[in-house]
């Protein structure tokens, strides 16, 4: 039987998602994972037999007072929130890496003295909107003084392996922050499943910590591979863009125990992609062609 606590915990997170929504009411100001989020969890209160649903995701782009920035601030509800903390994490592009991080401790810091109990997403915008205009026009002054001189940036690329990725819903959201995140590569599904990024240093870091958590049991980074690099890395980058592969597959989708990847038709994508080296590093075997 479904909790009355996670049902009235629910309830709020719907609640509080709707002020948002009427707060900013333009298109892309609030972004929402799932679009039928609300049908969906309107149908899970009335059925108490249907498995619990995943969390409720969403961004927001807060707009900065006295300046046209925009600060991002990506929300992740545990399902007893808001009795629980709630993940949040504030991004901004006019804010350097070090900035960002005090402003996210900043934040955390904010909500930890609010009442056990009490909604704090609408508290956590305000309190960016009023705590971030200085952050960002300091960050506008450093951008101007430094805009002439050309810098080299740490640039990384992630070579990850997990015992199985299946879930349309964990797919989803490493493709999602992968664009948003300027990262190209590639992710492919199956048993085993391979993720490779690459991008800014900061960004793949960002991409690492955020599909691991809470806790993705079974998925290693194997392989690292860095450099530093002017612009936007283009000589680095082995991919253009982040893709989904999809290979011929041994077994039924459909039965995840059963469906394992033509390794063989990775290996050959690997050598398309001066990758060869790393099949081995992820599998623990030397890569054969299908015709040797």
């Amino acid at each position: 039987m479904m909790s009355s606590n996670i049902k009235d915990s629910l309830e709020l997170q719907v609640a509080e998602l709707e002020m948002l929504l009427s707060m900013f009411p333009n298109k892309g100001e609030i972004t929402l994972q799932d679009e039928n989020v609300f049908e969906n969890i309107q149908r899970y209160l009335k059925n108490t037999t249907e498995n619990l649903l995943p969390k409720i995701e969403y961004s927001v782009a807060v707009p900065i007072n006295e300046t046209k920035a925009i600060v991002d601030l990506q929300v992740e509800l545990p399902h007893r929130y808001p009795y629980v903390t709630p993940q949040l994490f504030a991004r901004s592009s006019t804010l350097d890496r070090q900035q960002q991080l005090q402003l996210n401790k900043d934040l955390t810091s904010y909500i930890s003295t609010l009442e056990p109990g009490e909604l704090c997403i609408c508290a956590a915008v305000r309190w960016l909107q009023d705590n971030s205009t200085f952050r960002v026009q300091n960050s506008e002054v450093c951008e101007r003084t430094t805009r002439k001189k050309i810098v080299k940036a740490p640039f990384k690329r992630m070579w990850i392996y997990s015992h199985h990725i299946y879930r349309q819903e964990l797919r989803k959201k490493i493709f999602e922050y992968a664009k948003k995140l300027n990262l190209t590569g590639f992710c492919l599904a199956g048993k085993p499943g391979v993720i490779c990024v690459e991008g800014t240093k900061e960004n793949c870091e960002e991409f690492w910590h955020i599909i691991r958590y809470p806790n993705w049991k079974h998925i290693s980074c194997k392989h690292l591979e860095t450099g530093e690099v002017e612009g936007n890395g283009e000589n680095f980058r082995l991919f253009q863009t982040f893709e989904d592969l999809q290979f011929q597959a041994h077994g039924d989708y459909g039965l995840r125990n059963d469906y394992h990847m033509d390794l063989g038709q990775f290996l050959e994508f690997l050598k398309v992609h001066q990758s060869e080296h790393i099949f081995q590093i992820l599998f623990g075997i030397e890569g054969k062609s299908p015709d040797i």
